[in-house]
């Protein structure tokens, strides 16, 4: 079973726990970063939207791809390992991006920063799991909430540097050398082993882990309709100016990052499966209440809305896989994490394509009827 730990590997403690939590803030931090520096590639290179969003495929690529290999290899070499090479690959590709006009070139640091951040996500998770689990405690939720820290530390430090005239190339510096020092600082805390399991190196998922993936799955979707969507939504339905049309993701990303910061105490006094209904009934009040009321006032309280009800639902998922005994752990994060981000990046794709066909509030509906299956499935999963 994956929830043996094996005599000489020393059980997880306070040192580990805080290990995990910089384990997902690194990522959060390297992957925002990179979000203010795409308008200098577009730039730099010569692009349209249309081979932008063809050369940005390339890192979601690189993530897919990586996160079933990123646990096959933890299995064998350990979660320390993977962390520190997968982090390396992805912070040094950003000097890369910050300065090649070649899209080849750019392809090939995308793809390479794309598997880089989908392992280290994939097998953070898998530290997260066996250290939750081995501490008798709520902390998924505030593992979790690091990440989204460290997404707002690494967007707003690198849109305030280059604010202040720093160059893209020296903004890519500064996260190098937060990043190596941030690593150093983490490394003794991460795990030299991974939960132990029978069976192959890769399996599709079966059992409750099916579920548990089809359940992040709208829960990513949703996260990226509101990254992806929002700010179109505001200016075409809700008459925002471009300025300011960005608030719509801010409201989501500061009750997200808040909700999760708070999250595990709210689950230890809640219960997962509480959490789970009551938050999934939130997330798709607030989705409702954007598209229903006509001011645009109400659609940042929808937005604000939605990221308290998703903030806690994928950890209480993330919970779930230690629990289940269907799949050992390094198969079935890998899995989950794999589906989430194919929600992230289809989902809003497939809003586009609803759009189209009808309307971009009827898709925002869709999303919502899906948030409150979530809810309901709080009956069905044993948490």
């Amino acid at each position: 079973m994956s929830t043996i730990i094996e005599a000489d590997q020393k059980i997880p403690g306070l040192r580990e726990q805080g290990a995990t939590r910089l384990a997902l803030f690194i990522p959060g931090v390297i992957l925002s970063a990179w979000a203010p520096l795409v308008p200098y590639v577009k730039a730099r290179a010569g692009l349209d939207e249309g081979a932008l969003g063809l050369l940005l495929l390339c890192l979601g690529l690189g993530s897919i791809l990586a996160m079933p290999l990123s646990g096959a290899w933890a299995r064998k070499a350990g979660c320390r390992t993977v962390i520190t090479v997968a982090t390396v690959a992805a912070v040094l590709m950003l000097p890369v991006l910050a300065t090649s006009a070649s899209v080849p070139g750019l392809a090939v640091a995308l793809f390479v920063f794309g598997a880089g951040i989908g392992s280290m996500d994939c097998v953070a998770n898998i530290q997260a799991v066996i250290v939750e689990r081995a501490s008798g405690k709520t902390l998924m939720s505030g593992f979790h909430g690091f990440y989204s820290l460290g997404g707002l530390a690494g967007a707003g430090g690198s849109a305030a540097l280059l604010t202040l005239g720093v160059a893209p190339l020296g903004v890519a510096g500064i996260v190098v050398v937060l990043t190596a020092g941030l690593l150093l600082w983490a490394r003794p805390g991460l795990l030299p082993y991974a939960a132990k399991g029978d069976g192959p190196a890769f399996a599709l998922p079966h059992g409750v882990v099916v579920f548990i993936a089809a359940l992040c799955f709208v829960v990513f979707l949703a996260e990226g309709a509101a990254l992806d969507w929002s700010a179109v939504f505001l200016t075409a339905e809700r008459g925002v100016e471009p300025a300011m049309a960005g608030l719509g993701f801010a409201a989501f990303s500061l009750t997200m990052t808040a909700g999760r910061l708070i999250g595990d105490r709210i689950v230890e006094r809640l219960g997962r499966a509480r959490v789970l209904l009551f938050g999934g009934l939130l997330a798709a009040t607030g989705m409702a209440v954007a598209v229903l009321v006509p001011a645009w006032p109400a659609a940042l309280v929808g937005y604000a809305l939605l990221g308290a009800g998703c903030s806690n639902l994928v950890p209480v998922l993330f919970s779930a896989i230690g629990r289940q005994t269907d799949m050992p752990e390094h198969l079935a994060v890998p899995a989950v994490t794999t589906v989430g981000y194919a929600g992230i990046l289809a989902g809003p794709a497939g809003i586009g394509w609803i759009a189209h066909a009808s309307s971009l509030p009827l898709a925002f509906g869709v999303v919502a009827g899906l948030l409150a299956l979530v809810a309901t499935s709080s009956q069905l999963l044993k948490l």
